[in-house]
């Protein structure tokens, strides 16, 4: 992988579920991506529809990530990573929105956190709630590595970043040799992985990496997955906000 990552190409899209557009609301999913510093990251973040200001609660998330770990050493990236969600915290700390000014205040921007560091060929998973991410190589994509949803008690229960025990829902899954990334927030997990999360939903991911994997534009990729992701059967299968994130590393 060259330093600059020049060679890596990135397709993303959010749609708004039907839900939100029922009820008049924006889309709350955020994503974020860089490939110009050492190391190649990306980042997705789904804000919590209960929350007042989960929309800034996920970008704030995305940006944040991403100014903090594209230099940082790789080697040391746990830490890297554990230091830029602090940071995203204080920054909520602070908000004009945060009318407490208190970590009480923070569940306002409540927004999970799915993302990934890539480097010569090695790359790291972090991952706080729902979502997910998937890394494979395109010519044997039977063998992935997954970081997989986590819920709470119950289905609809998740664990966000701006909670005070952040920490202990913070997980990290290494790959490496992986050609090919997928980040999505929960609106996708049940169209990309079977029931039980030990196997990926082949119809789904493939066909949407073989085509964006072409040399089509970046218009026509972008306008490719909108539309994948929006379909009716889409929006019947899941009335969540959708956000994918495809690279080809």
């Amino acid at each position: 992988m060259k330093k600059n990552n020049s060679n890596i190409k990135v397709v993303a899209a959010s749609v708004c579920g039907p839900m939100h557009c029922y009820r008049k609301m924006p889309c709350q999913d955020f994503f974020k991506h860089k490939s110009s510093g050492k190391n190649f990251v990306a980042v997705v973040s789904d804000g919590a529809g209960s929350a007042k200001y989960g929309k800034i609660g996920a970008r704030v998330i995305c940006e944040t990530i991403v100014d903090l770990l594209s230099n940082c050493d790789f080697e040391n990236i746990h830490q890297h990573v554990v230091r830029a969600i602090s940071v995203a915290r204080n920054k909520l700390l602070r908000h004009r929105f945060n009318k407490q000014k208190n970590a009480d205040g923070l569940m306002d921007f409540s927004a999970t956190l799915i993302g990934a560091v890539c480097r010569d060929k090695k790359g790291v998973f972090f991952h706080i709630g729902d979502g997910a991410g998937i890394a494979f190589n395109a010519d044997n994509c039977d063998h992935f590595v997954a970081s997989k949803p986590e819920n709470g008690a119950f289905s609809c229960e998740t664990f966000f970043y701006t909670m005070d025990d952040w920490k202990d829902s913070l997980r990290f899954t290494s790959f490496e040799g992986a050609d090919t990334l997928f980040l999505m927030s929960d609106g996708l997990t049940n169209f990309a992985f079977s029931a039980d999360f030990t196997k990926i939903e082949k119809g789904f991911l493939l066909p949407i990496n073989n085509f964006l994997a072409q040399p089509i534009t970046k218009e026509k990729a972008v306008r490719a997955l909108n539309n994948t992701l929006n379909t009716p059967l889409a929006k019947r299968l899941n009335s969540d906000d959708k956000t994918l994130l495809w690279a080809r590393l």
